[in-house]
């Protein structure tokens, strides 16, 4: 309710307001105000749920104190504070009253306002009791403080007050966020935190002007999932102010300012003229895409334009269309897209021609100066500088200094260019446009969210460390499922400078705690950061039945079992968690974990099909018809999450495909992979399968030989013995020494059954030894199993180091053994940044770079090895690309003193398909480079292996040593054993 009230207070703080105002504006720079400790620190609060001293007691006894404004004040403030009343209302069941114009008799109220539209705020000022010295006329600054006998007759204020519409807006909903409404309330069915009393801690509180000056998302790609969903709900395809309402109620509330509208077929102006009205009024900066130029979408053209989307041919046409697209745009806040692409997201031309673009360009500005009147670098312009149109910019073109370079990334997440470190500052300055969802090569990903906010802060840290600060703009598909990275890039984006990568864990557990309240937060902290790692290892869209080893390391099958584990941890605090919760809860955290374990099994399942089938086993079409339940239970759970979740809300927002690529382009229904089937001869006849080979026994003229145990890991390997037949039979395993332990020493084979072998270390024989299982059943002929097993007590060594084993030393990069950091470098662990743990970063990114010898910064891994001579070094790094105008970003490794062999990552490169290197496509599919040098030991024993810093900006994932023994795999081989980490 609000209630409209004429008073001569107004006219009363009117008076002589310019006066004051323009006092204001000198004393900003001469004097300094003062902010409580966390005053950038959103996620420390200022309320409280139980009594303070002093507290202004917001809510209580189901009564809310009354919320103050101007008729003056912005419509955009004015509806945000209709939108936190009816917050307050869902936490503490009471709204508060709407109080326009007039202060009321009462001992607490809130007075909201923006300085210069709010009479109240003003005479605040005035007054002496607001002081606003540090936030007058800056961007997008909110202030919160309790202020005691604001006016005649009331006791106490908490006044939020805006230094612009954005200020004050962000300030309203601040407050909601703080009292339990996360801003995604309606987006993700997050219900509201309960409350019944509400205390506002005395002090002042404000989080500064943001760094990055516009922040925003991009809807895209959003059909068929987020436009069959607005089918359902608003009864058009179209995308109208209903629908935007709550995009940009979701973008404030995050702290964002700015909109790329949906451009599949859809048209922001020409859908609904409501839409661009309603952005202007909630303070949500338009602009149009990288192939969008002059406020006009894409489809426009489709519809109104004449001849072809071609400026050497059409050029008249096509300067009355973008001329009408500007003179629509009218006073709204937005920015202008220059330049021009091909149609339909296409190159404009096999050949950069850069004079033809520099005259759209050219004409394009001067249709703007023409059309709003006003000097040019007064009106926001930016040129994004998308796939190959970076070509036009390496070939040196430039633009106007007050227009914004939007750079890019790679849309998989890597940044293509940043400016040059001693480039001079721009008026218009850079920006970046970043991926979270993609429809192109090398394979369409815009499914379910696969972005780990450890890549997210590596790329855009750097982005903003090296200049690119203006525009910040994400690509989140249909918003969702791209919840949590979204948030976290608009959080980063407002102050990047808070969020270093040692606090991301805590980001995660604040971010749940945020929409979960405090039931089981470092458990689903833990389920959402594990997942996303699993996911981020290859887009599921990616995936395949080769895609992890079925034999080597147990890869494949700790694949599953993992998701699987977490499935188990996601679904019991489902079943716990309060009801109000698990509609989000499920959005949030289930079904996406669900949803990708079923298809990893899925795939795993095909692939242990073909396996069997070329083996001959029994149990071949028992995997093919799970497979087929798998393939169903993927259509099930996409089914409950259109129809059955939330009551149906989210009809349709699952019907992305995602199984059954075979290029870039999605097919248009999911696929079931194709499957084998065996018939099973009669009678019994035994196959015996072991760890880390894919033949079988004893139709193979191969040994038999288990990977090596030792007493570090102290191992245990498998022996699958199975049924290639119809009728069971019994099977017996025997050892020749006492120390090898077998699971079963007998039983009776239906389809399959595992027998583990693993070894009593306290029987077994100092150092080097071999020994044999046997497998006997029916009247085959025995299967003889080497067994080799290595027992070096004591411990190599008595520090903690790595130990050789099965003919490799795997090493997590996180787990060095010393860091040399000599100023001003330090080396930075980045939490699930990596496919199997973490990144490890030097940092400043700013760095110069470093020549790889004596002090310089360096990582040093102390291993044992057992071997000597010729070994592999193999470096896995993440796909970054050469963002720098330098020959490459560089590395180095050596072993013990020798000389560092140095890496240039990107020595070499070719571009294809828009400049992207060979290498490209492999890269980024795998979500990993991997690097090969050689090197050679010259006696067993301990070694120091040393990773260099050359070059900052080269994310360390993994190190994997290969003294003879690696096998292929996706991931690389498990860690190996270290004292100080197993």
């Amino acid at each position: 309710m609000i209630i409209n009230r004429t008073s001569k207070l107004v006219q009363n703080v009117r008076t002589g307001f310019n006066m004051l105002l323009a006092s204001v504006c000198v004393l900003v720079f001469l004097f300094s105000g003062t902010y409580n400790s966390f005053a950038k620190d959103r996620h420390k609060t200022y309320t409280s749920f139980n009594v303070i001293d002093n507290a202004i007691t917001l809510s209580k006894d189901g009564k809310t104190i009354p919320f103050i404004i101007s008729s003056d004040d912005y419509k955009g403030v004015k509806r945000v504070l209709s939108n936190v009343q009816n917050d307050l209302k869902n936490v503490t069941g009471t709204a508060p009253e709407i109080i326009e114009d007039v202060i009321p008799e009462a001992a607490e109220i809130v007075i909201v306002g923006t300085i210069g539209k709010s009479p109240f705020i003003d005479r605040l000022i005035q007054s002496g009791k607001l002081d606003v010295r540090k936030i007058a006329d800056k961007w997008e600054v909110s202030l919160i403080e309790t202020i005691d006998n604001p006016f005649d007759g009331v006791e106490k204020a908490l006044v939020i007050a805006g230094s612009d519409k954005r200020g004050a807006i962000f300030g309203l909903y601040d407050l909601s966020e703080k009292i339990g409404v996360s801003a995604w309330h309606f987006w993700s069915d997050v219900p509201p935190q309960k409350h019944n009393e509400i205390y506002i801690i005395p002090g002042r509180y404000s989080y500064g002007e943001p760094k990055v000056k516009y922040r925003g998302i991009f809807i895209n790609d959003e059909a068929p999932a987020l436009s069959g969903w607005s089918i359902a709900r608003y009864g058009t395809q179209q995308f109208n102010h209903k629908l935007y309402e709550h995009v940009f109620d979701l973008i404030l509330r995050m702290k964002g300012n700015f909109l790329w509208p949906a451009m599949w077929g859809r048209a922001f102006y020409d859908d609904d003229p409501v839409n661009p009205q309603l952005a202007d009024e909630y303070g949500i900066v338009i602009s149009t895409s990288h192939h969008e130029p002059m406020m006009r979408a894409h489809v426009e053209w489709e519809r109104y334009g004449e001849g072809p989307w071609n400026y050497e041919q059409n050029d008249e046409k096509l300067r009355e269309f973008w001329k009408k697209g500007i003179e629509r745009m009218g006073d709204n806040e937005s920015i202008i897209t220059l330049a021009m692409r091909g149609d339909g997201d296409e190159a404009m031309s096999p050949d950069a021609n850069v004079e033809l673009l520099e005259k759209i360009i050219s004409d394009q500005r001067e249709i703007v100066k023409e059309v709003t009147g006003k000097e040019l670098i007064d009106v926001p312009q930016v040129w994004a500088l998308y796939k190959e149109v970076q070509e036009y910019y390496d070939k040196g073109m430039r633009v106007p200094e007050d227009v914004t370079v939007l750079l890019c990334d790679d849309n998989w997440g890597n940044i293509r260019k940043l400016p040059n470190l001693n480039t001079p500052e721009r008026s218009g300055g850079y920006g970046i446009y970043y991926h979270f969802d993609y429809v192109g090569g090398p394979r369409s990903y815009r499914w379910l969210n696969t972005n780990t906010i450890g890549r997210v802060w590596e790329q855009m840290n750097l982005a903003y460390n090296y200049g690119a600060d203006r525009i910040w703009i994400v690509n989140v598909g249909d918003i969702k499922p791209m919840e949590f990275p979204t948030e976290f890039f608009l959080d980063f984006a407002w102050d990047p400078q808070k969020w270093s990568a040692d606090k991301l864990p805590e980001y995660t557990r604040l971010w749940v705690k945020e929409q979960f309240g405090d039931l089981y937060t470092d458990d689903i902290s833990d389920i959402l950061s594990k997942y996303l790692l699993y996911n981020s290892r290859r887009k599921p869209e990616l995936l395949s039945p080769d895609t992890y080893s079925l034999t080597n390391y147990r890869e494949a099958e700790h694949v599953v079992m993992n998701y699987n584990n977490l499935l188990d941890r996601a679904q019991k605090i489902y079943d716990e968690i309060p009801t109000e919760y698990r509609d989000a809860f499920y959005q949030l955290i289930l079904h996406p974990v669900q949803a990708c374990a079923n298809l990893n099994e899925l795939y795993v399942t095909v692939a242990k099909n073909y396996l069997y089938a070329d083996q001959g086993r029994a149990l071949t079409n028992k995997l093919a018809d799970k497979a087929v339940e798998l393939f169903e239970r993927d259509a099930d759970i996409s089914l409950y999450y259109n129809n059955v979740l939330a009551d149906g809300k989210w009809s349709h927002m699952m019907d992305q495909t995602h199984i059954g690529y075979t290029s870039w382009d999605n097919p248009p229904e999911n696929i079931m992979p194709s499957v084998k089937s065996y018939t099973p001869q009669a009678g019994a006849d035994i196959g015996v399968a072991i760890e880390g080979s894919v033949n079988w026994w004893p139709y193979s003229d191969k040994e038999a030989r288990l990977p090596e145990f030792d007493n570090f890991n102290r191992q245990n390997y498998y022996i699958e013995i199975f049924n290639r037949g119809a009728t069971p039979f019994d099977f017996e395993v025997s050892a020749d020494k006492d120390w090898l332990v077998a699971s079963a020493m007998s039983g009776t084979v239906k389809d399959e059954e595992r027998v583990f072998i693993s070894i009593d270390w306290e029987k077994a024989p100092i150092g080097n030894n071999s020994a044999s299982v046997t497998v006997s059943a029916l009247n085959s002929e025995p299967v003889y199993i080497t067994v080799e097993i290595n027992n070096l007590l004591p411990s190599p060594d008595d520090s903690a180091c790595f130990i050789e084993s099965n003919g490799y030393i795997a090493i997590e990069a996180e787990h060095y053994s010393h860091a040399v950091e000599p100023s001003p470098v330090s080396w930075q662990v980045v939490p699930y940044m990596g496919r199997t743990l973490s990144s490890v970063i030097p940092l400043p990114v700013t760095a110069k770079p470093q020549i790889p010898e004596g002090n310089s910064p360096r990582l040093e891994y102390e291993a044992y090895f057992f071997t000597s001579g010729e070994v592999k070094i193999n470096t896995y790094i993440s796909p970054t690309l050469n963002f720098t105008e330098s020959e490459g970003l560089r590395f180095a490794v050596s072993i013990d003193g020798e000389s560092p062999q140095i890496v240039n990552m990107h020595a070499n490169d070719e571009g294809k398909d828009w400049n992207y290197p060979r290498w490209w496509n492999e890269a980024v599919s795998n979500n990993i480079r991997v690097y090969t040098t050689e090197h050679s030991i010259d006696r067993p024993g301990k070694h120091i292996v040393k990773y260099w810093m050359v070059d900052p900006a080269v994310p360390l994932q993994k190190i994997v040593i290969d003294t003879g023994g690696l096998k292929p795999s996706y991931l690389g081989p498990p860690e190996s054993y270290n004292s100080s980490i197993n």
